[in-house]
């Protein structure tokens, strides 16, 4: 697919997605990840496109919904998100990204307004694909757009993980991620604003909590090597609170389908997670 498919009828871009080394290498500090391919410019971690696109989710949040439905939202949390990669992710490459609305739907007293992100290279090829799911909290609106596709496993036998990987989260990690991604949500450094959004407690970005998802996919099932992510998908189901252990457990489906799951303590943090490989090359 490349950008002559048709355009949507509303959409904001283009921008520019910098794949930078530099900031690549920062993102991998930012997120505790070691992984050497990372910190010497060899390779892009798979989430690395969903945290820069933060601004410009946020500012088409405000462009493309309805000014009463967002009037109306006392907050908004980071719901549910997937990312595609139609082929490996190159370190220093220049993409043009957009955002497209693709669907509205109630639930309860908020609602879920999901974008897709798509993002092209200089041949004007779809590179990756990305489905952000934001909760407008306290607010209303008609539903409209098609059903996210369902990554829950029912029948899958959770008895025993096929890989675990676990990460001490605190205000240092918090205070790292936003410095790279430009993410000063206050909710994640003052409590009156995290209360503000329905939370106990200040709390890591959601994305971050993303990142360390998949760092430990690409450690544990990919062996290493971030290149193998084709799909990943999650959604949140409560934040991931500070000072607390964030422990990953991946369940496998089939030999390249992985159901993914995250826990701080006892609390689940991430549901319906789905890690996806490339099959062998």
């Amino acid at each position: 697919m490349s950008t002559r498919e048709q355009p949507h009828e509303a959409r904001t871009g283009p921008f520019e997605i910098d794949l930078a080394v530099a900031n690549i290498s920062a993102f991998a500090v930012a997120t505790e990840d070691p992984n050497p391919l990372y910190l010497t410019g060899q390779a892009v971690p798979p989430t690395y496109l969903a945290s820069m696109i933060y601004r410009q989710q946020a500012t088409s949040m405000g462009q493309l919904i309805a000014t009463d439905v967002m009037d109306r939202a006392v907050s908004g949390v980071h719901g549910q998100h997937e990312i595609v990669l139609h082929r490996t992710l190159i370190p220093g490459e220049r993409l043009t990204g957009f955002v497209e609305p693709f669907s509205i739907k109630p639930a309860r007293d908020n609602v879920r307004v999901t974008f897709r992100h798509p993002a092209y290279d200089e041949a004007g090829d779809l590179v990756a694909e990305q489905w952000w799911t934001t909760v407008l909290i306290k607010t209303s609106a008609d539903p409209e757009g098609p059903d996210l596709p369902d990554h829950s496993f029912p029948d899958l036998d959770r008895t025993h993980a096929v890989a675990e990987d676990s990460v001490r989260l605190d205000a240092a990690m918090v205070e790292r991620y936003a410095k790279v991604t430009g993410d000063y949500s206050d909710h994640h450094f003052d409590l009156e604003a995290a209360q503000r959004s329905g939370m106990e407690d200040v709390f890591l970005h959601g994305l971050c909590t993303m990142a360390l998802c998949a760092r430990a996919a690409v450690r544990t099932v990919a062996n290493g090597d971030p290149d193998l992510i084709e799909r990943f998908a999650l959604r949140f189901a409560q934040p991931a609170y500070l000072d607390r252990e964030l422990d990953v457990r991946l369940h496998g489906v089939d030999e390249t389908t992985f159901a993914l799951e995250a826990l701080c303590g006892e609390a689940p943090v991430v549901r319906n997670g789905l890690v996806v490989l490339r099959s062998a090359r």
